[in-house]
């Protein structure tokens, strides 16, 4: 199937499909100027797969010059189980490598099962000796 570059007119329909998929979670820095932003910050290593003019699959990948971060992954419920989201992570990985970076971290609820095992299937590896933590940047 093919894929393409993730391009700032995608994002409504992005949106739309991460809304629709159990165990995607979006914040503030999913409104559509945010993402326009992250893609601009990270050319080439997001992708969407489309299908007969729907976006079916999404992967939003960035860096900070040292390690990737797969921020959402979603492919549309009836595209599931078709190799769409093995593509679309090989995507990320191989652009993320071509600028340099030889790992790339990503994040799962602790309640997404499917989300768990699909990543483990892939080769991904549960780091439980880290904890992650969340700070808010101060308003000025």
């Amino acid at each position: 199937m093919p894929l393409r570059p993730f391009d700032p007119r995608d994002i409504p329909a992005a949106r739309a499909l991460w809304q629709a998929t159990p165990g995607v979670g979006l914040s503030a820095a999913d409104e559509p100027a945010a993402l326009a932003a992250f893609l601009a910050r990270n050319p080439g290593t997001s992708f969407v797969a489309e299908a007969q003019g729907r976006i079916i699959g999404t992967i939003l990948v960035g860096h900070d010059g040292r390690r990737g971060l797969i921020h959402h992954l979603a492919v549309a419920e009836d595209q599931r189980r078709t190799g769409l989201g093995r593509a679309l992570v090989e995507a990320g990985l191989a652009a993320l490598h071509g600028q340099g970076i030889d790992k790339c971290h990503l994040m799962v609820f602790t309640d997404n099962a499917a989300g768990a095992a699909f990543w483990t299937a892939l080769g991904a590896t549960r780091r439980s000796e880290l904890d992650l933590y969340s700070l808010p940047t101060p308003p000025h």
